[in-house]
């Protein structure tokens, strides 16, 4: 089957199309045709090497972390799904590989395809609306009238954390360009910062939650606008020892992972805040519950572009280089 893969890590130069074996499914798993896969900044975290002692990946490695299909083969012991059904998922991170005709994934990773969207826009969705849940729902405990930043309101993240933060209840406050300053309000935001000519720390204070998907010095300004008791959430800044312990990692790779977020915890603690890391993991059964508010119209995907899977090299450039307006990149295999 036709894939885009990298044989060593490095820059962009490393992926290429070649042709791999299609893969078996387990007595477990649902091989599905894939009809869509989005870009996420993850692609380019594995591509580069970054997870590496973390995410220790066999190469070659096919790229890609999300996916809409259909499903042409179900293993002996499925019960969840059959031939023929339009599913999506966000596969575990063990079994990526979204950027090829096939994949196998394990049943409780998978959800049938919101019926009203797309095989494009529900690519769109996985990675990004599970990050967006764990973060706000299960991790923040987001509850009504607590107050949200929600940094890039206009990515892939923060186009989805906008909409299910407004739905939880809370105040949203997000930062955008001007250009897209509209659309993030017409996605529920209350509040929207131009990050360009405005300084989100001096207009904000007294917040609850930071979600920080851009880390480095914006990370450190976000502790400044919270609240005593207040978390900032962050999938872009440093990994945590908790983090560690969550992978089952050795002592020796915890204790690296202490030192890397030493400093940024140091300074939540003296301002009575929490600082966490969050790397979203992959769950059929909440992507259930969000397709449920797909269905609602509470949640809609926002796609930038679709270019065709041909194209898939000039899609992971298009969107590392920033040029998406608002939303996701795809590439359609159909």
């Amino acid at each position: 089957m036709k894939t885009y893969l990298i044989e060593e890590y490095g820059d962009r130069s490393a992926v290429h199309p070649a042709e791999m074996p299609e893969p078996r499914p387990g007595p477990e798993d649902v091989l599905v045709e894939i009809h869509a896969a989005s870009v996420n900044p993850l692609d380019f975290k594995i591509r580069d090497g970054a997870f590496k002692a973390i995410l220790p990946y066999r190469l070659p490695l096919v790229l890609g972390n999300d996916f809409a299909g259909v499903v042409v083969k179900a293993g002996s012991a499925v019960t969840r799904f059959a031939v023929g059904d339009e599913v999506y998922a966000r596969p575990d991170k063990d079994r990526i590989g979204t950027f090829a005709e096939r994949i196998a994934v394990h049943q409780d990773d998978l959800a049938p395809k919101p019926a009203g969207l797309t095989m494009a826009e529900a690519a769109s969705l996985p990675l990004v609306a599970l990050t967006a849940w764990q973060a706000l729902v299960e991790r923040a405990r987001l509850r009504p009238g607590q107050k949200v930043l929600i940094h890039a309101g206009s990515g892939g993240v923060g186009t989805v954390a906008v909409q299910l933060a407004k739905h939880l209840g809370a105040y949203v406050a997000t930062t955008a360009s001007a250009a897209n300053a509209e659309t993030v309000r017409e996605l529920g935001a209350d509040l929207v910062i131009d990050y360009r000519t405005q300084d989100f720390e001096e207009l904000l204070d007294g917040y609850d939650v930071v979600l920080d998907s851009l880390g480095g010095r914006t990370l450190d300004k976000s502790l400044r606008v919270l609240k005593p008791g207040g978390q900032v959430i962050s999938i872009a800044g440093p990994p945590t020892a908790d983090f560690a312990r969550e992978l089952g990692a050795n002592a020796v790779l915890r204790l690296v992972m202490n030192a890397l977020s030493f400093k940024v915890r140091r300074q939540a603690k003296r301002r009575g805040v929490t600082y966490s890391f969050l790397f979203m993991k992959a769950d059929g059964a909440r992507l259930r519950e969000l397709t449920r508010l797909v269905g609602t119209g509470t949640l809609r995907p926002v796609v930038d572009s679709v270019f065709p899977f041909d194209r898939t090299l000039d899609a992971l450039e298009y969107a590392e280089e920033g040029r998406a307006k608002a939303g996701k990149v795809v590439v359609a295999m159909r």
